[in-house]
């Protein structure tokens, strides 16, 4: 440590997320020293253009082009990783861990697939990583389920944890905007990358939902089990019949305790009207929470930016700071994920996961097709909640039907689908998207 009672920060990157933890501790340092009773001093950072003019105060802070410097200096006593991707940030990270220096990480990608070998690394060597920014920026969930629901058994979560696919679906179903024109509007308001597959494919909110579920449920990161599903499919017709069924389309994680298992999936879902999460608009995410004794909670919030993921950040600082190193436990749960503590339960493969559903199919406009459809699915045993016939297309001959069915295991729901699709009266591959009640 640094002086007495002083804390060194040193920052791996100086991009976004690096320059808003910068400006925070600056404004509000004097508060934060006062919380955690240490003063915090950002001794170093590394970038890889140290010439590039900064939007922040970057005096006193010794810049470096190669980031083991920052990870080597003996004024660093906790090391904030910030530049993301799995390499170098993994042996970034390890390295300062194998000096017994504790880490705060925002980098989901490298803790859902390496995680493990992250936190054995901090048991070994007696220290601790913290990564409430990795998930969802400005919402301390993995503060909530790690600290104030710890007296409860978790039932299930429901996430809109990626803010470009929630802004892209929020533009679609209220300024009538196709994928396309949504996407370009995220990119061009700086809310989606010019590569935007990690988060349009769902691959982003796996990650976190990865962590999510392994400190709510106690189980090993099962990152390559979930079941992941992206918006780019999402028709603006369906937007438009969604909301006549008195629905909304939304992109979730979905984390579930069932008797079974760990239901883990990331996918569009339609969600009644009524629920929170329907609400949940633009870039904004939120958490609905299931649990014994608290029953049903909601956690609402900005999902990245900045200064949001710089308030996680330093939370994370603060905790750390509070608690003398020495006093660390490495065989805590509260937060490295060591394999000892953990329960291996099982993941249930989707076909097994049971759903309600909504399915729109192309069809020739004849009489009885409707009645021959809902005989098919009543003889798989798929009973429908709603059905809504569009009015037909003359010049093509053709009719939309819009069904939206009651509970029904994956596997079944399949195999009906393969047998709509074989009728001679139905034109087009079958649109599906599974729904949610929140009940």
């Amino acid at each position: 440590m640094n002086e007495k009672n002083t804390l060194g920060l040193g920052l791996l990157g100086l991009g976004t997320v690096g320059c808003g933890v910068i400006k925070t501790l600056r404004r509000n340092g004097s508060e934060i020293a006062g919380r955690c009773g240490h003063s915090l001093s950002i001794v170093c950072a590394s970038a890889r253009d140290l010439s590039k003019k900064r939007p922040v105060d970057m005096d006193g802070i010794a810049l470096h082009n190669d980031p083991m410097h920052v990870v080597n200096d003996e004024r660093v006593d906790i090391v904030l990783e910030l530049i993301g991707g799995i390499e170098p940030a993994r042996q970034l990270i390890t390295a300062a861990l194998q000096q017994g220096k504790r880490v705060v990480t925002a980098n989901k990608a490298l803790l859902a697939e390496r995680g493990h070998e992250i936190f054995a690394a901090a048991q070994q060597h007696h220290t601790e990583i913290a990564y409430e920014a990795a998930v969802a920026g400005g919402i301390p969930i993995i503060k909530v389920l790690r600290e104030g629901l710890a007296a409860n058994r978790i039932h299930s979560i429901v996430g809109i944890i990626n803010g470009t696919s929630n802004y892209i679906l929020s533009e679609m179903c209220y300024a009538q905007k196709s994928f396309q024109d949504a996407l370009r509007g995220a990119q061009s308001s700086g809310y989606a990358e010019a590569d935007p597959r990690l988060d349009i494919e769902g691959f982003d909110a796996a990650h976190k939902l990865a962590l999510i579920a392994a400190v709510a449920f106690g189980m090993p990161l099962r990152y390559e089990q979930i079941y992941t599903e992206g918006v780019s499919a999402i028709d603006m017709k369906d937007m438009v019949y969604a909301a006549e069924l008195d629905h909304v389309i939304k992109h979730v994680g979905i984390a579930r305790r069932t008797s079974a298992g760990v239901e883990l999936r990331v996918h569009p879902v339609l969600l009644p009207q009524r629920s929170l999460l329907a609400h949940v608009d633009g870039v904004m995410n939120a958490f609905f929470v299931a649990a014994d004794a608290t029953g049903a909670s909601l956690y609402y919030g900005a999902g990245a930016g900045a200064e949001p993921t710089a308030s996680a950040i330093l939370a994370d600082v603060v905790d750390i700071a509070r608690r003398p190193q020495q006093q660390h436990n490495p065989g805590s749960f509260s937060w490295s994920l060591p394999s000892a503590s953990a329960t291996d339960l099982p993941v249930v493969p989707m076909q097994e996961v049971s759903s309600l559903y909504y399915l729109r199919l192309k069809v020739k406009d004849r009489l009885g097709v409707l009645a021959r459809l809902t005989t098919l699915l009543a003889q798989q045993g798929i009973s429908i909640e709603a059905v809504s016939q569009k009015e037909p297309t003359p010049e093509t001959d053709t009719a939309t039907i819009v069904l939206l069915t009651h509970r029904v295991r994956e596997a079944l729901m399949d195999k009906a689908i393969v047998m709509l699709e074989q009728l001679d009266e139905v034109l087009d591959p079958v649109v599906r998207i599974r729904a949610e009640t929140l009940d």
